[in-house]
């Protein structure tokens, strides 16, 4: 399965650098709803069968645009949505609150999963919802799947679950509004990045460390 994994639009949330992971969450700002109607036509060249979006009205509306030019319905699931902020929700992400929280996440892609952010997720708990709606797209016998989701959980996900991306890779690559990661691959025999916002990612074994962003498609 080809799998796209897209970072919803811009929020007003955004742009106050708040870490705003709860259910309903914000909606886009002008330059959000913006990105969301060029996201079908950056994605042209796509056969997309299935569009996933978190239950975060920000995903939903960034994915509305993409799902509606392939004719197809938004499937909403909680399993993709961000990694919750708990007892740093709505604090400033640009502050040591922002910085506890990215630690954690990348420490739970490094193997340490039993650690919790403060009233809030283990790893184990996000990987395993994330895992679940990947599965089930997988199941669904979809070659192409777009999943609009979040930032912190994607690059999460991806370093968890990809051969081909490490932890310093991802911790070193932010994904920009609508940012996508393409990966191919299987739950059953895993998943390889072939590209970060437009990077190719090399693949295991070919040169230079894991995760080397060797050339811009």
């Amino acid at each position: 399965m080809r799998l796209l994994l897209v970072r919803h639009g811009q929020t007003p949330s955004n742009v106050d650098f708040l870490l705003d992971t709860a259910v309903p969450g914000a909606g886009l700002t002008a330059l959000g709803e913006q990105q969301a109607a060029a996201l079908s036509a950056a994605l042209a060249d796509e056969d997309i069968e299935a569009v996933y979006a978190s239950t975060l009205i920000r995903t939903q509306l960034t994915a509305a645009p993409l799902a509606a030019a392939r004719g197809l319905e938004v499937l909403v699931r909680d399993g993709i949505r961000e990694v919750a902020a708990g007892d740093l929700e709505m604090l400033r992400g640009d502050t040591e609150h922002g910085e506890l929280y990215m630690k954690t996440v990348f420490a739970w892609a490094g193997g340490d999963v039993g650690l919790r952010i403060p009233g809030g997720e283990s790893g184990a708990e996000v990987l395993s919802r994330y895992d679940g709606v990947v599965a089930e797209a997988a199941g669904s016998g979809a070659a192409v799947v777009a999943m609009v989701s979040h930032g912190a959980v994607i690059r999460l996900w991806t370093a968890a679950r990809a051969a081909n991306v490490d932890v310093p890779f991802a911790a070193a690559r932010p994904l920009e509004n609508t940012g996508v990661v393409i990966l191919e691959g299987t739950p059953e025999d895993g998943w390889k990045v072939l590209t970060w916002e437009g990077a190719v990612v090399a693949p295991v074994g070919e040169g230079g460390p894991t995760g080397r962003a060797v050339d811009p498609e």
